[in-house]
């Protein structure tokens, strides 16, 4: 089509044809939407539509202009592109062509404070804004992903029925709703890949304990995940955990035994290990999960060492059968803490950005759609329709229960993994977060004195009303005065 045979007829446009934009155009032509397409190198233009795209009503487009004059008003534009400098390159591409309350849509996984500001930017030039999380993977994109839309609210209505109609449903209801204002949309996807890394560490953790601690063998391990997506811990991640499991080489062993032990990552379980500190919430499992990659990455060093260091570890000598019960538990009750540590992130997050976060509507849309999918969503989503304001996911009566079943168990699996000399450090960062969240009283008063001792940085009691401080002399040299602007 040339430029001056366009005729504005499409109702969304979608920039950067790799695989999760290919999808998503598929999926919207399936659900009755006409889709213009552009892309930078305008050969996979031409190829997409000789392909996987023939025979659909898409519109291929080969410059910028001919694709906006495509659009039908309010223009709807949604670039699947690289996050950073990319998203905005193509914005400025694209601004000389459009109107005022025309519709800019980034679905890649860009960091929230870039959301922010765009939302902003845009605004001033009357361009509406949506920063907007998509997960699933390819097969979620072509068949239903989870959608997590922020940005500029006026924008929402003229999305809304293109977005629900293209997303995952669980019992009839969209795995798509509007999250909030700027950029709440990629910081509650960057939350969700947050605990996507923590459930895959978590579950890799069982795999290794079984494995190299109890010596079971692959196909024993495959059973035993298979049964587990039957029960509470049914989900996406374990389910495929299952099939991988059973995939064998072209010499007939299994290929994940000839598969290099180092982990990639492309930065959001970081962004949210590195919000959590700025905002002062212990995110500890996935922090673990995090440094669990940097460390596999590691492997010269770790070859090294495992022929220097000793293990000093006991060999399994229990029940197995007890033993899988017990990774079971560990497993599940690890998996409660991480998701009520990242809502912990996410209340403290809407606190301090002025966003009114739906807690039950993300659980809604993570059930369905996306990579941490799992029947357990749905307990989540029942914990925050009973109590909006629920303070913390361990505090509700479900998940009370669930923790007091798992625990001894739990505490079995974190014990045996250090008498096995098998690392675990999301169950047992899980462990430790837990019991200094149900202790009433921490070593913190320690902690404090000390630094009262070396700092003068005062210290509050215990005997007296909170907000109340007060310094000791400790060394009958320091003085009475406490510090002001140096702290440790």
């Amino acid at each position: 089509m040339s430029a001056l045979e366009t005729t504005a007829t499409a109702d969304i446009g979608l920039v950067g044809l790799a695989v999760m934009g290919q999808n998503l155009v598929l999926n919207m032509n399936d659900n009755g939407y006409t889709v213009a397409v552009y892309n930078r190198t305008t050969t996979k233009v031409d190829e997409f539509l000789e392909g996987p795209a023939k025979g659909t009503n898409v519109i291929g487009c080969h410059n910028m202009k001919e694709f906006v004059d495509s659009l039908k008003a309010p223009r709807r534009i949604m670039l699947m592109v690289k996050a950073g400098s990319v998203v905005d390159a193509f914005i400025e591409q694209l601004l000389p062509y459009l109107d005022k309350g025309d519709i800019i849509i980034d679905g890649g996984n860009s960091l929230y404070t870039d959301s922010n500001r765009r939302t902003q930017t845009l605004k001033e030039k009357g361009i509406l804004f949506v920063g907007s999380g998509v997960s699933g993977g390819e097969e979620g994109a072509r068949f239903g992903p989870s959608i997590m839309p922020g940005g500029h609210k006026g924008a929402w209505l003229e999305i809304k029925d293109i977005f629900q109609a293209i997303s995952a449903k669980v019992d009839g209801e969209s795995c798509c709703e509007w999250v909030g204002n700027d950029g709440a949309g990629h910081y509650v996807k960057m939350v969700h890949n947050g605990i996507e890394y923590g459930d895959m560490q978590l579950i890799c953790e069982a795999y290794q304990l079984m494995r190299e601690g109890m010596g079971m063998s692959g196909d024993e391990i495959q059973a035993v995940f298979a049964e587990w997506n039957e029960g509470v811990l049914d989900s996406y991640l374990i389910e495929i955990t299952r099939d991988i499991l059973t995939v064998k080489d072209e010499e007939g062993n299994l290929l994940i035994d000839n598969i290099l032990d180092t982990a990639g990552q492309k930065g959001t379980g970081k962004w949210t290990g590195m919000n959590a500190l700025d905002l002062g919430i212990p995110l500890t499992l996935i922090g673990e999960a995090v440094f669990a990659r940097c460390l596999s990455a590691r492997k010269n060093e770790r070859i090294i060492a495992s022929k220097v260091l000793p293990k000093l570890a006991n060999e399994f000598d229990g029940d197995k059968s007890e033993m899988v019960d017990a990774i079971r538990d560990a497993l599940y009750a690890s998996k409660i803490i991480s998701y009520a540590q990242g809502y912990m992130l996410m209340r403290e997050a809407a606190q301090t950005y002025g966003w009114d976060l739906n807690y039950s509507g993300i659980a809604l849309m993570w059930r369905g759609g996306c990579i941490i999918r799992s029947q357990f969503l749905g307990n989540i989503r029942e914990a925050f329709d009973n109590d909006p304001e629920l303070a913390n996911l361990l505090l509700d009566q479900f998940f009370i229960d669930a923790i007091t079943e798992a625990l001894p168990g739990w505490r079995k699996a974190v014990g045996a993994s250090i008498s096995l000399g098998i690392p675990a450090p999301t169950f047992s960062s899980a462990l430790a977060f837990y019991d200094g969240y149900r202790s009433e009283r921490l070593p913190a008063n320690l902690l404090q004195a000390q630094r009262d001792y070396f700092g003068a940085h005062t210290y509050e009691r215990l005997d007296k009303p909170r907000g109340e401080f007060f310094h000791t002399n400790w060394t009958g040299r320091g003085g009475d005065i406490a510090a002001t602007n140096y702290d440790v």
